[in-house]
């Protein structure tokens, strides 16, 4: 009896998605009585709002951290009903907070902490809703000096902020960076079904004078065609201006 060869290689077989991923956070839900100073502060300026979210998360990292926000995993987002005068913030982290801090007098309720874990695969449809920062990157001058920054210019037509979403878009068998070097979200949607509306720019005084922030809210249903993608959409949020409550997406 002859011997026959063993074949030991393992057939190369091309990488698919992953069929489903899981999503691991921290929600934290603050209402506050948007009259009382702390809260009146954090929706005039800016870089005051990015303070009250930080304040939740001292002594996590060093202080000084240059990318503390983005090691932590916090995004937040925020929305202001006049007529109660409230505020609502939303703070999404991958380390608990403590809200010991927040004046009782500013607090409308307790702050409500929430554990989300949560499973998404291929074909899922998701209710969604998030603020986002929408910019386009003007290139320099001609003949300006090398390595000189192109300028953001915001988005102030609807029309363009669908084609800024809608390039972050996934369609099924698509790569999770697009050609263009934009990430996207592991999601795809029917861009017309989209409820959009432009919010008010948000901006700070001095020492930030010149920050000068749009947002654009964006709702509707999304279908998950890469569940890994999309978790890391969740957890890193889109677009720019995530330490000013841009970019982060509630799911419900």
């Amino acid at each position: 009896m002859g011997h026959h060869p063993v074949n030991n290689a393992t057939p190369t077989v091309p990488p698919t998605p992953d069929t489903a991923a899981r999503f691991v956070a921290t929600h934290t839900l603050l209402a506050l009585d948007a009259r009382h100073p702390y809260a009146a502060k954090s929706l005039i300026d800016a870089q005051d709002m990015h303070r009250t979210v930080m304040n939740g998360f001292k002594g996590w990292v060093d202080d000084g951290s240059r990318d503390a926000r983005a090691q932590m995993g916090i995004l937040s987002t925020w929305t202001v009903d006049l007529r109660r005068a409230q505020l609502s913030l939303v703070v999404q982290s991958g380390v608990p907070g403590d809200w010991s801090d927040v004046p009782r007098a500013a607090l409308a309720e307790k702050p409500h902490n929430l554990t989300i874990d949560r499973t998404f695969r291929v074909g899922d449809e998701i209710d969604f809703r998030t603020v986002v920062n929408p910019v386009r990157s003007r290139p320099p001058a001609p003949g300006s000096p090398e390595k000189t920054r192109g300028v953001r210019v915001a988005h102030t037509r609807p029309e363009h902020v669908k084609t800024w979403f809608a390039r972050r878009l996934q369609p099924v068998g698509e790569p999770a960076l697009a050609p263009d070097g934009v990430t996207r979200i592991g999601a795809d949607t029917d861009i017309d079904r989209l409820a959009l509306r432009l919010l008010p720019k948000v901006s700070s005084p001095a020492p930030h004078k010149g920050l000068r922030i749009a947002r654009a809210e964006i709702k509707g249903i999304l279908t998950v065609t890469d569940p890994h993608a999309f978790v890391t959409a969740l957890t890193r949020g889109i677009g720019h201006a995530r330490a000013y409550s841009c970019g982060l997406i509630l799911v419900r």
